[in-house]
């Protein structure tokens, strides 16, 4: 089982990026999956999620701004980012968990995670 995360890059403030994670076919349709982030100096913490009935969570930080999707014919799992702000800036990891009726906190896989950089 794999994860690989892209789509970081550096950008101003209110620019857009699109993240991408490519996810095996079964994980894609069978786990919740998301996007974690990890400011230096700060503990990783969840930014978005969808669920396999297409559920989507975030957190407040980037409610109205952030759009997660998953797209089941590619494989895929994306994470638009609009309107970028300076304290958007981490490295972001894609990760699934298995649905178990729920989603568990705790992802069983991660990505190898991608920069992303907001200046102001």
């Amino acid at each position: 089982v794999q994860l690989t995360d892209s789509g970081g890059g550096s950008v101003q403030t209110g620019d857009s990026l699109r993240l991408s994670c490519g996810v095996s076919g079964y994980i894609v349709r069978r786990y919740c999956v998301g996007w974690f982030c990890q400011a230096p100096g700060k503990e990783r913490e969840g930014v978005a999620r969808i669920d396999i009935n297409d559920r989507t969570t975030y957190v407040d930080s980037v409610k109205g701004r952030f759009t997660i999707s998953r797209a089941n014919a590619e494989n895929a799992l994306y994470l638009q980012m609009n309107d970028l702000k300076p304290e958007d800036t981490a490295v972001y990891y894609c990760a699934a968990v298995e649905y178990l009726g729920y989603c568990p906190r705790s992802p069983d896989v991660w990505g190898q995670g991608t920069q992303v950089t907001v200046s102001s």
